[in-house]
């Protein structure tokens, strides 16, 4: 009996061995990949400059940039010195401009309006005439009351004349004392309607005097709101003309209530606390004035006190109405440490500067910072007049930073960049070496081939190559092409002499 032929096995097995030869040349590619890809991030910045190249000149080497000190090249800094100074300490605040006084003028009788002595818009003084009211039956009153005065002393002069001759008739016996009595009653009767006479006459007298409208005030008169022929009176709410007080002029603006106290304490003490009005972009001084009164209590909803300034305003350059800044000068610091805005800076555990030490390097310090202006700010401890602290490039330093000014002449990291340069040059060496080993027409392939070799290892030549290589590294550069170009020089000969030696005897 013949046995069951044994089944034949698949060729499965070759093509998984393939596909696993196949999947481990890919995995070791993609590997080779990606350690080329991180090795090209890893050393990009040291790939910047000219002598790129890695080497004893490289950046990476002894002479390299970054060989010079631990954690990269020093960096340029702006540097400023703590002074002293007298330090203002102001208090800014945006203001309103207030006439120191506004009046409107009204007639005090009522008439037609007979004349207009002002121009709208006229600056007039205290007791200036205005405007005419028609005076004719104000006139006509004062002649009545005065005729009816003039009566009533006549009959009271006559009643005293009467009342002195029952007096001498009394001491006569020849005459009643009740009759002495009566007239003496009637004496002062008499005199009590001359005096309300002469009262009536002074009202007439008075509003005479109304009919011309007289400004209270010294000021600057507005727009006039009647016209001549109308007939005014007292009642008119508009009245003739409204005059606004310029000079002195007040300024109000609204105080912190944490500021109050200080305001409090030094005007209690009589000192007086200058003022400064500036226009809207605080370029410009408008005028100048001192601290004037305080209101007496807080604003709740703003926790604000109204304050008040005082301005001469000589210029006229402060209007009603006018949104003014007040700089408000407090008191003032002498011998304060001053520094720029820009040198102090906040960290976790508090306000710093970057002080600059003789060495180039930076030492964090530790500072109280006090009062500031707009460029400087001041430091009550921690710093001395006399020190340089760093304004720019701050965000870089550490403590024990190394740094350069922009006036330092470039020292640092010369030596990386020469080095840079020799490990250029030899590269630019072997580069210009290569014309050299380039076979001439004719050499066979194999010489062509190993001129190509060396070829493919030298950088690319640039613009720049044509400088002369340095001595020192153009020993090695030409040491290994100088024997590629003596292989291929010795290469000719011996391919060359077959052929000549058939031709010279076909020649025979």
């Amino acid at each position: 009996m013949t046995s069951p032929a044994a089944p034949i096995p698949p060729a499965q097995p070759r093509r998984s061995r393939r596909a696993k030869i196949i999947g481990g040349i890919i995995a070791i590619l993609a590997m080779a990949g990606l350690g080329w890809l991180a090795w090209h991030l890893t050393h990009r910045p040291a790939q910047q400059g000219p002598g790129a190249m890695a080497g004893p000149g490289g950046p990476g080497g002894p002479g390299g940039g970054g060989g010079g000190r631990r954690g990269g090249p020093a960096t340029t800094v702006g540097v400023a010195t703590a002074e002293l100074a007298e330090l203002p300490v102001t208090l800014d605040a945006l203001g309103t401009v207030t006439a120191a006084a506004t009046t409107t003028v009204r007639p005090q009788v009522s008439g037609i309006l007979q004349k207009v002595l002002f121009k709208e818009g006229q600056l007039v003084k205290a007791g200036q005439v205005l405007a005419q009211i028609d005076p004719r039956q104000f006139e006509m009153a004062l002649l009545q009351a005065t005729g009816q005065r003039q009566r009533d002393e006549a009959q009271l002069e006559n009643a005293r004349l009467t009342l002195e001759r029952y007096r001498t008739l009394l001491s006569q016996d020849s005459i009643a004392r009740q009759d002495v009595d009566t007239q003496a009653a009637l004496v002062k009767q008499l005199q009590g309607t001359v005096m309300t006479d002469r009262a009536a006459e002074g009202t007439a007298r008075l509003n005479l005097g109304y009919t011309k409208v007289i400004a209270p005030i010294t000021g600057r008169v507005g727009l006039r709101v009647v016209d001549v022929g109308n007939l005014v009176s007292t009642g008119d709410t508009a009245g003739i003309a409204v005059i606004t007080q310029q000079s002195p002029i007040d300024v109000e603006f609204a105080i912190p209530q944490d500021r109050v106290p200080d305001i409090m304490g030094r005007a209690s003490t009589g000192a007086v606390l200058p003022a400064v009005a500036y226009d809207r972009t605080r370029t410009d001084v408008l005028d100048e004035g001192r601290f004037s009164a305080l209101d007496n209590q807080v604003d709740t909803q703003t926790g604000t006190v109204m304050a008040k300034a005082r301005f001469d305003n000589s210029k006229m350059t402060l209007f009603p109405l006018q949104f003014v800044n007040v700089r408000l000068q407090m008191r003032t610091i002498k011998d304060a440490v001053m520094v720029p805005v820009t040198a102090l800076r906040h960290g976790t555990t508090g306000d710093f500067v970057y002080v600059l030490n003789t060495d180039r390097t930076v030492a964090l310090r530790q500072v109280k910072r006090g009062q500031a202006t707009v460029e400087k700010v001041q430091i009550v401890s921690g710093l001395k007049a006399g020190e340089k602290v760093i304004t720019e490039g701050a965000d870089r330093l550490t403590d024990g930073a190394r740094v350069t000014l922009p006036g330092d002449k470039p020292g640092a990291g010369r030596g990386g960049q020469k080095g840079g340069r020799g490990g250029e040059g030899g590269g630019r060496q072997r580069a210009d070496a290569a014309p050299v080993a380039t076979a001439p027409a004719g050499t066979p392939d194999v010489a062509a081939g190993a001129v190509g070799k060396d070829a493919a290892k030298m950088r690319p030549h640039r613009a720049d190559d044509t400088v002369a290589p340095r001595s020192m590294p153009e020993e090695g550069g030409r040491s290994g092409q100088g024997s590629a170009a003596d292989r291929s020089n010795s290469a000719q000969p011996s391919a060359a002499q077959p052929s000549a030696q058939p031709q010279a005897g076909s020649a025979r």
